[in-house]
Formats: structure tokens, sequence, C-alpha cells
């Protein structure tokens, strides 16, 4: 996908563009469009962001396939962060560092709600490959539900060399392995970060190797892993809890305008 072609798509994520003052260049709305596809576009004429109104298929044809829900908005590529800037936005709320490196995820979906259950559980960023991975697409902002708005993710060149710089700032990397010591006995002080690996494959040898602490999620059932979403979501909201045990402020959640379900 190009630069100028960069796609948001389906009400909730494109209302929360409008809402968090993304730079968007035009939105297409689905003709007749009813519920809360008008609420995109009284926000869009509020904003004066262009809007074109067209039949559906041409919508099923920009979205290649992707649920729109009749509406579909045209960005400029996705801004990604630096590492530093994501240990900034910590620092900004006097806290450790809570990241997740996401080592090789490279479904766009798991990726979208990875980092839906990262910005849900107060992470400060996410840290992802440059290659061989999911970017952060049109179809991973939608899986988002909007989420990628509010917490940046970082690019790099890989994943180990990462951890390494982590280190280097005293941050405890805590890998997510299927062979590893149970995620909920861990205290989790101070700055720390997630790995989760691939969704066939799991965290590579190097990566693991330089992990702090390898944990792993006992399953009961017969099934013998999760999804590598479902497995970052349970371990980020364990780390999350003892990470900060009051609880978010109500500062903290009128400043990030926490996203809600």
């Amino acid at each position: 996908m190009s630069e100028q072609n960069f796609l948001i798509f389906g009400r909730n994520p494109v209302i929360e563009a409008i809402e968090t003052g993304t730079d968007i260049d035009k939105i297409l709305i689905q003709k007749n469009i009813e519920g809360s596809g008008k609420k995109a576009f009284a926000l869009a004429k509020k904003a004066k962001i262009p809007v074109q109104i067209a039949d559906k298929f041409v919508l099923d044809k920009t979205a290649g396939g992707g649920a729109h829900q009749g509406v579909i908005a045209y960005l400029a590529e996705y801004t990604y962060a630096s590492v530093d800037e994501i240990f900034a936005r910590a620092e900004s709320k006097g806290e450790a560092v809570f990241l997740i490196l996401l080592d090789g995820i490279e479904d766009p979906h798991n990726l979208g709600a990875i980092i839906r259950s990262a910005e849900c559980a107060g992470a400060h960023g996410i840290v992802i490959p440059n290659r061989r991975a999911a970017a952060v697409t049109g179809a991973a902002m939608k899986a988002s539900a909007g989420a990628a708005l509010h917490i940046p993710v970082a690019r790099v060149t890989n994943i180990a060399s990462a951890i390494d710089v982590l280190k280097d700032r005293g941050v405890w990397i805590y890998g997510l392995d299927m062979n590893g010591e149970h995620y909920a006995t861990k205290n989790y002080d101070g700055a720390a970060a997630l790995v989760v690996g691939s969704e066939g494959r799991g965290i590579s040898r190097i990566v693991r190797e330089k992990c702090d602490f390898v944990l792993s999620i006992p399953m009961r059932g017969r099934t013998g892993s999760l999804n590598a979403s479902n497995a970052a979501a349970i371990a980020l909201f364990e780390m999350s809890r003892k990470l900060f045990p009051e609880g978010v402020s109500a500062d903290r959640r009128q400043d990030e305008k926490w996203f809600k379900a």
C-alpha cells in the first residue's frame, strides 16, 4: 500500500481517527448510510474533512474485501514512533516503562488485537520488526478498534538488538513461550517488556536466550496453545495488575482518552 493510499475502514476506527485529530485526507461514505455512519459523516463535516459519497461497490473495491461498514478514511502512511519516544511517554506519566515486543507476528488481525490489549492494559508502546512481520495497516488498525491511534508503535531492525538496547536502559525482559515459568508467579517490578513470538514458531531461539525470564500460560484443556493475541492479552493484564497495583488514575484516563470496548 502506498503512502497516499493508507486506509482505515470501519465506523468506529474512522470515528476514533476523526476524534483524535488524525491527519485524514478524505473520507468515503456509503450512500444512504444509517446509524453510526451518520455520526462519522457529521464529525467529518465538523472537522472540515472532505467527504465523498459513493455506492457500496465502490467501497467494497476500495477496501479490498475488508469489512468497511460503509466508511473508509484515506490517511497518510502510518507514522511509527521511536523507542526513545516510548520511554519519553512513560517518563511523562511518572511511570517505569511497560512495553511489548512482537517477534514476528505476521497476521495483521493478531497485531491489531495485541495493540488493543496493550493499550487497554496501560502499556506505553509496542515494538515490531520492520521485516517478516505485520505492519500497522488498515486491517491492523480496524482489528485494534481504534486503539492504534492511542499507543505508539516503533519499528526496529530486529527484536534481538532491541532487547540489548532495552536491557542497557534497565528494562527486564519477559519472554512468553510454551516452556517457561508460570506467568503469574512473577512480581514484574520496575521497567518491563513482554516478548510475544510468531503465531506458529513462537519466539526465536536468539530472542529467547536474551530474555531475563521465560514465562508460560498453563493449559488445562486438550488444546496445546493459545492464539498469540489471546496469550499476549492474558500476560499483559497480569503484568499491568502488578505494575499498576492502584489501577489507572483518573488523570491518566482523561489524558489518554482510554479506549472503552
